[in-house]
């Protein structure tokens, strides 16, 4: 019997998380193979005995064909030369999940979960009967699949490695956003976006009562954002106001602008107010975790430098790069002939200065097989950046110090600023030069080298001068185990040698030119319900130094101590949460202190901290209780933190007794802060972040009466809303949302992001005009996006004729009068209607483009309702 020379090739499309296999049949036609291969194998009738006849095909357990045709023989009882028994070519393919790729070459590249390898076209035959088939022996040869003849069952039962077992995890790769015309929504101008206030006051029974103030204010301008730090020394006394900190930062793609109080991107010590201009060519700086204050060297930094990673294994190995000791691949590559596999422009992460990664060496492409493993660490200097890139960065300004009473601004002196480029010359050295003025004219020098075969690598920074500086940073890596460091500046010379002897013991060794030479060891240890940390070391001045934790169950255990004091604490956890510092504790404390005289204070208490925490990591409750006895005396000691009011944290502690004073002494720190672009509302009182990220502020509301604004009855929709908005293909929730009644907080980098509004989040009956936006994120505040929500109607009806009977098939179209908005549907065999997600509106009816009535959908009209209409 001849079959069609067709082959069904299976693709498996993955989605994230979990993965998802679709098989997807797509015809590849025979003539293709031996297009590639003139030369396919006809099969000669060597054993006539042989037929064709119907089997099934079972995976393990699990049938997989009913039936299909194969060629071979069996006596009742057995299968005969079972090993040279033939199977079409695409029932294995489509049995096992295949993915088959015609190469370049003429070869065929084979995946699927268990298996990645290359298969010669000329080890596929032709009978003149099956067309392209394997034979039972060419399934294990070639995929490592065994295979057995069940007389019973009267099929053939495939036992498959890598049954059960998904495809492996694939990093997951950057998504392409696309924003082509969608609707932009941009931030406000000018605003005030938060305040901050901090009250700290604090006394001893002979020191006055001291009160301190500082105010943060923060905002957007401009695209840009703004920040004004004020303090008060003595809140009694309006003179001592002072503006500690003011700035105005405006981040570009490739351009960044900062105005105001800022740090030297020389590295000298000291700041000054002025103005630094960046620019960058190929790079992206990194995002920080958190805001904070801006600095120009980070912005001279890249966020992922390309790198290549390279070696040597078998032909026909399959190597795949994976990260740290996680599972996840990022890239793989069947390895040819030359016996060398590359990867490259691998991104190395700046945020966390160094990658480690592992290859994975398949045999034969066998993900079954145990694979062997090939370290492939590699590092990216602070400050590198990728290849053929660069940067010029500008600053100049003058130097300020800060006054005393009678002068807000401060008083300022002295100019400096400077001028210098940095270029990646290749993926392994980047260099930089310029010139500064500080006091004197001086020149400035970098060198970041890290290269691709050498374990090394070197920062360098000179400042020439009189008071120049030369910064060296040196790391070496022999072993992956060995670890060797140099650090010098102007004020000393530092290096430190780490061996790693056991996963859970190292070594280590340190000189520092300006203090002394010390050696010890570092051990760990972790299992469940035990862990354990301890480091010690010993110097050549015979002062010893250690920390040490210890868990056990609900038992931990802190010390640490040096030349000058020592500290101990044990505490017992009641509670069974998870998060150990939760819950209530009893503590046991001592410490001492040998600065003067030999102190030493023992504390018993009792400790809660509630398992909830605000949004700025504090708890919610933080209550101590403790009663003290020491060499200076003895007194309760209790301490109070809460932030259970929204937007205000406040705390305070009361000591009777300290390791050092017979003396009382309390504080108190009350800090409160506003958002102020939902009206005055309460903050998560992490104001600064806003100087360096953004955010968005989603609004979605009833628009009752739909007129794209939100009305006082009309409410905010935020309690199910997370299912309702995606940002850049990533559901809400992965963003940690702040969801309140009035809106939904999200804090991002500035940017332009695509927010998609998902259809199965929308309210029964309701409904958004635009379910896409493009919105753009600026520092210091957030930009809101408005969503109106308006109601969705559903006409339905029976259409008929002049005769009465139902109209099949004809096209109803309902056309709003006013803004042009169409739908339309087609009857069914009933001549049955239905018109769905119909805004309000006046609208025309037409069936088969003829007018059939009128139709008015205002606030009053029922969400669906039935109308029949006549042609």
């Amino acid at each position: 019997m001849q079959q069609h020379l067709t082959n069904k090739i299976s693709i498996c499309l993955f989605a994230t998380v979990p993965i998802i296999c679709q098989i997807l049949i797509i015809p590849v036609q025979a003539d293709d193979l031996n297009k590639n291969n003139s030369e396919t194998t006809q099969i000669s009738d060597q054993n006539t005995e042989f037929i064709v006849f119907p089997v099934g095909l079972n995976i393990g357990k699990r049938p997989v064909k009913s039936s299909f045709l194969v060629k071979g023989k069996e006596d009742g009882t057995d299968a005969v030369d079972f090993a040279n028994w033939l199977i079409p070519y695409d029932a294995i393919i489509e049995a096992l999940k295949l993915k088959v790729t015609i190469l370049e070459d003429g070869q065929l590249e084979v995946k699927s979960p268990g298996l990645i390898t290359k298969i010669d076209p000329n080890k596929i035959r032709t009978d003149s009967e099956l067309g392209l088939v394997l034979s039972i022996a060419d399934l294990e040869n070639l995929f490592g699949v065994k295979a057995t003849f069940d007389i019973n069952e009267y099929a053939i039962i495939l036992e498959v490695p890598w049954e059960n077992k998904s495809s492996d995890k694939f990093a997951e790769t950057e998504n392409i956003i696309s924003l082509t015309g969608l609707p932009k929504v941009k931030p406000e101008n000018i605003n005030i976006s938060a305040i901050e206030q901090k009250v700290t006051i604090s006394g001893s029974e002979r020191q006055d009562t001291n009160y301190r103030g500082e105010l943060i204010t923060i905002g957007s301008a401009f695209g840009g954002s703004w920040f004004l730090r004020t303090t008060q020394r003595d809140l009694t006394d309006l003179q001592t106001w002072n503006i500690r900190d003011a700035q105005f930062f405006k981040p570009k793609k490739s351009t960044d602008i900062i105005i105001g109080s800022q740090r030297n991107f020389w590295q000298s010590q000291g700041d000054f107010w002025g103005l630094t201009y960046i620019n960058r060519t190929g790079f992206t700086p990194p995002q920080p975790f958190s805001g904070g204050a801006v600095d120009s060297r980070q912005r001279l930094q890249a966020s992922a430098i390309g790198r290549t990673i390279a070696g040597e294994a078998e032909p026909g190995t399959l190597a795949r790069l994976v990260q740290g000791f996680g599972d996840q691949v990022i890239a793989e590559i069947l390895v040819d002939s030359s016996g060398i596999y590359r990867f490259e422009d691998i991104k190395n992460n700046n945020r966390f200065a160094s990658n480690n990664y592992r290859v994975l060496l398949y045999p034969q492409g066998k993900l079954t097989a145990q694979p062997e493993i090939q370290e492939a660490s590699f590092t990216t200097v602070l400050g590198q950046i990728p290849a053929g890139a660069s940067a010029l960065i500008f600053s100049g300004g003058m130097k300020r110090e800060s006054s005393g009473n009678g002068n807000f601004l401060g008083d300022f002196a002295d100019f400096r600023g400077g001028i210098a480029g940095r270029w990646g010359l290749s993926e392994s050295l980047t260099v930089g030069v310029g010139g500064v003025y500080e006091d004197s004219p001086k020149a400035l020098a970098e060198l970041f080298y890290r290269p691709t075969n050498v374990p090394v690598q070197v920062a360098l920074f000179a400042l020439s001068g009189e008071n120049g500086n030369v910064n060296t940073d040196i790391r070496y890596d022999p072993f992956s185990n060995l670890n060797l460091t140099f650090n010098s500046d102007r004020f000393s010379q530092r290096s430190q040698i780490n061996w790693r002897v056991f996963p859970n013991l190292t070594l280590f060794a340190l000189d520092n030119s300006r203090d002394a030479t010390s050696g010890g060891l570092q051990v760990s240890y972790n299992s469940r319900g035990f862990s354990t940390f301890g480091r010690v070391s010993f110097d050549d001045k015979d002062r010893i130094r250690w920390n040490l934790l210890q868990r056990l169950n609900k038992l931990e255990l802190t010390q640490r101590g040096n030349e000058i004091g020592t500290f101990s604490e044990l505490n017992y956890k009641f509670s069974d949460q998870k998060l150990f510092d939760s819950g209530n504790a009893i503590l046991l404390r001592y410490e001492t202190n040998n600065q003067n005289n030999t102190n030493n204070l023992l504390n018993i208490g009792w400790r809660y901290r509630s398992e909830q925490k605000a949004l700025d990591g504090n708890y919610i409750w933080d209550v101590e209780l403790g009663y003290g006895i020491g060499s200076q005396g003895e007194g309760i000691i209790a301490s109070l933190g809460t932030t259970i009011l929204p937007g205000l944290m406040l705390r305070g502690r009361y000591q009777g007794v300290s390791v050092n004073s017979d003396q009382s002494s309390f504080s108190i720190d009350l800090v409160s802060g506003l958002n102020l672009q939902r009206g005055i509302k309460p903050s998560d009182r992490r104001s600064e972040y806003f100087r360096t990220q953004g955010g968005l502020l989603i609004q979605p509301f009833f628009d009752k009466n739909n007129n794209g604004k939100r009305d006082s009855n009309e409410e905010f929709y935020t309690q199910d809303a997370g299912l309702l908005v995606i940002i850049n293909n990533r559901p809400l929730r992965s963003f940690s949302p702040d969801i309140r009644s009035d809106g939904i907080l999200i804090r991002l980098a500035p940017g332009t992001y695509r927010l998609d509004l998902d259809p199965a989040g929308f309210p029964p009956d309701w409904q958004a005009n635009n379910t896409a936006l493009a919105v753009d994120v600026i520092p210091g505040s957030y930009t809101p996006v408005v969503i109106p929500l308006i109601l969705s109607y559903t006409v339905s009806g029976v259409v008929t004729d002049s005769q009465g009977d139902a109209l099949v098939g004809a096209r109803v179209e309902a056309v709003e009068k006013n803004q042009g908005i169409r739908r339309f549907s087609v009857t069914n065999g009933a001549g049955v209607y239905y018109l769905e997600n119909l805004p309000q509106g006046n609208y025309q009816l037409e069936i088969n483009g003829k007018s059939a009535g009128s139709l008015n959908l205002d606030q009053s009209s029922e969400p669906f309702q039935e109308l029949n209409l006549k042609e």
